[in-house]
């Protein structure tokens, strides 16, 4: 009964991710009807309304989407892979990873747009796996592997120290370009253009359906490493080509949306909730509620706050603070 249930839902989110899209595309400085705005999608509206829409509009929509995708599927990959219900990108230290290695492009190149936007989420993965190295380097015990709760200690040290060497190389940077960076990477989405849409889509395309390929691995983990070993798992290596994976999805997706945390520790969750444990069932349903969280965060961000909008990280960590203490009490208890 649960692949019945997990269609049911991923459609009544996709419903739900559609109409907060076409609120989006509604809403802002200049507000068009929603006849209007599917008119214009069609290729019928006015060149004013396309021009909103086509060059403003969308393009940021569809880095939220395509953001809220990989950190949805990145967090539900490293929850599998640690068996820690408080495994998450940002909480690892795997933004502060990808936060650095952007940075890092933006101190050479000294821009975040135009063509050169293309390689950002080389840097920001380049950034991600260093992270990750050092953590399974740090984590690992030679006797008993990789335990669930030192990859999390271990993973907010390594973040506090990629924070540190991030800030320090934003401290260099002219006051224009380190104003644009430090908005890029607390999450606000606005300004992005088509340019950074295709920058992250193939990521997206590629290690996603990938990704969903590997459920059975991924339930094998949760019975742990010598019963996943028993059935017929690679462990390590499969370990490895997961944590890539997951490394990938999270960095390119916070290239584009800045370090928006939290969807990765909300959305599995919710997933469980909604699916039950299976990684077939809920890894889609995972991506699709971090398409929705973002979506609406950055809504709520641009439409409730004007003329001062909101960055979509804020508005998702004031919802995903207070849920990850509940879910701190709750694994104590």
């Amino acid at each position: 009964m649960r692949a019945p249930r997990a269609v049911a839902v991923g459609l009544v989110l996709a419903a739900l991710s559609a109409a907060v899209i076409l609120y989006s595309l509604n809403t802002g400085t200049i507000r068009i009807a929603p006849w209007s705005v599917l008119q214009t999608l069609l290729g019928h509206g006015t060149p004013d309304d396309h021009t909103v829409l086509f060059d403003y509009r969308l393009p940021r929509i569809c880095v939220t989407v395509l953001a809220g995708i990989g950190l949805g599927l990145s967090g539900a990959i490293l929850q599998g892979l640690s068996r820690n219900a408080l495994a998450d990108p940002g909480i690892m230290g795997l933004h502060a990873g990808a936060s650095f290695g952007l940075i890092v492009f933006v101190s050479f190149f000294q821009t975040m747009k135009g063509p050169l936007s293309l390689i950002i989420p080389l840097f920001a993965f380049a950034g991600g796996i260093l992270t990750a190295c050092l953590i399974v380097a740090l984590a690992y015990d030679r006797h008993r592997g990789l335990q669930p709760i030192r990859l999390i200690l271990v993973g907010i040290a390594v973040a506090a120290g990629f924070s540190a060497a991030t800030l320090y190389l934003s401290l260099k940077l002219d006051d224009q370009t380190y104003a644009f960076t430090a908005r890029w990477l607390v999450g606000n989405v606005w300004g992005r253009n088509w340019e950074n849409v295709w920058a992250l889509l193939p990521w997206i395309a590629l290690l996603v359906p990938y990704a969903l390929t590997r459920t059975r691995s991924l339930d094998a983990f949760t019975l742990g490493d010598e019963t996943a070993a028993g059935i017929g798992a690679s462990v390590r290596s499969e370990r490895l080509r997961l944590l890539a994976i997951a490394v990938a999805l999270s960095s390119a997706s916070v290239s584009m949306a800045g370090g928006i945390g939290f969807i990765g520790l909300v959305a599995p969750h919710l997933a469980r909730r909604l699916v039950g444990p299976m990684h077939r069932h809920f890894m889609p349903i995972s991506a699709l509620i971090g398409v929705v969280i973002l979506v609406v965060s950055d809504t709520v961000g641009r439409a409730f706050f004007q003329p001062n909008a909101i960055p979509a990280g804020v508005i998702v960590a004031a919802v995903g603070a207070p849920y990850f203490l509940y879910l701190l009490v709750k694994t104590k208890s």
